[in-house]
Formats: structure tokens, sequence, C-alpha cells
């Protein structure tokens, strides 16, 4: 039931404007290249790679939620704590992660070609590895961009603040699903098949550059 102090047009207005901005924020590499790199490295299907994208979505938003939640309670003080925190854990998970593809490929060097077709390398990590690992750097990053909604709506009470929740989830698994896909689509559309053999060095410098970036984006 919509608040008495909160009519539809207007809840439903916040709704968007919470769906696009997720959306939008899951534009930032760090919300889909991940997903499309290792995804390579570990030769996953489609599905499973947008099962990671989901679930590690979730998290983020789940993230997301808790640190809105707790500033609702705590205030601005806690803003600049745990949300500044956060987002160098996540760097340090993708920094390692990089490291150890870019040491794995510096000990085994580019992989020979076998015949017309390149001979892959088994996956440099086990497959659960690989799907934790990326949950994980979604989950302990909550979405700075949409931590102000939390505070902005706290007086509206918990059901437009779950129904906020929600709409930031949708946004951000629809917009990190969309740019994933377009970014695997792109790497068969350019044929950078032909990189294969450096896939591991490729992906683990792309990792430590994503996981740099995270450093310099924060104020």
């Amino acid at each position: 039931m919509t608040p008495p102090d909160l009519d539809q047009t207007v809840l439903l207005s916040l709704l968007g404007a919470g769906f696009a901005t997720a959306f939008l924020h899951a534009a930032l590499p760090t919300h889909w290249l991940p997903f499309v790199l290792v995804g390579r490295a570990q030769r996953w299907s489609l599905p499973r790679v947008l099962a990671a994208v989901a679930t590690a979505g979730l998290a983020h938003i789940a993230t997301t939620a808790f640190v809105g939640g707790l500033i609702v309670l705590a205030g601005l003080a806690l803003d600049q704590w745990v949300a500044g925190l956060l987002p160098y854990l996540s760097a340090t998970l993708l920094l390692a992660f990089g490291g150890f593809y870019l040491l794995r490929a510096a000990i085994r060097g580019p992989q020979t070609a076998a015949g017309p077709q390149l001979d892959m390398p088994e996956p440099a990590v086990s497959h659960t590895a690989a799907f934790l690992g990326l949950v994980v750097v979604m989950a302990i990053s909550p979405g700075e961009v949409l931590l102000p909604f939390y505070l902005n709506q706290a007086q509206e009470g918990l059901p437009v603040l779950g129904a906020l929740t929600a709409a930031f989830a949708a946004g951000t698994v629809a917009g990190m699903a969309l740019f994933t896909l377009l970014a695997r689509a792109g790497w068969s559309v350019l044929r950078l098949e032909r990189w294969a053999r450096y896939e591991g060095a490729v992906l683990g410098l792309a990792l430590i550059a994503i996981g740099l970036l995270v450093v310099l984006y924060q104020p």
C-alpha cells in the first residue's frame, strides 16, 4: 500500500529514477568487464556468465541496501566510513585476482596453436572459485551513487525503501546483463579470438587496471 503522504505518481517517478540510476551505474566497466574476461578465461557458457552476473548484481544491491540502512539509522558519518572503505576491499580483490592470472600467464607463456584451432588452456582456477570471486567483488562494493536515495526517502518507511531496493536490483541486473552481452558480442564481431594465446596476460592486466580505476575513482 502506498504511504498516505506519497501518492502513486510520485512513487512511480521515484522507482523509475532509481531503476534508471542503477541501470546507468551498471555501465561502469567494473560491473560487466570482469564477467566477460573471467567468463572467457573459464570458457563459461552464456547462461553461466549471466548466472554470475545476476547473482553478483543481487549481492551488490544487498550490500547497498545494508549500507543504506546503516546510513538511515546512523547518519552521514557511516556514509563516509563504510562506503569509503568497501570499494578499496573490492579493488584489493580485483588486484589479487588479476595478479594471479598474470603470474600464471607469465609462468606458462603464450599458448601455441595446434593445427588450425588454438589449443585453449585449462581454466586457471576452479569454476566455483571464479564464480564466487566475481560475486564477492561486487558484494563488498556498494553502489555509492544509490546510497543518497535511502537517506532522502528514509521518512517514507520500509515499504517505499523496499520497493526502491527492488528497482535498484532490477536496473542493476538488467544493465550488467546488457553490457555483458554487448561486450561478448563485440568480442566475437571484432574476432578477438586471435589474441587468445595471450588471454591469461590480457585478463590479468585488465583486472589489475579495473582495480586501479576503482581506487582512482574514489574521492
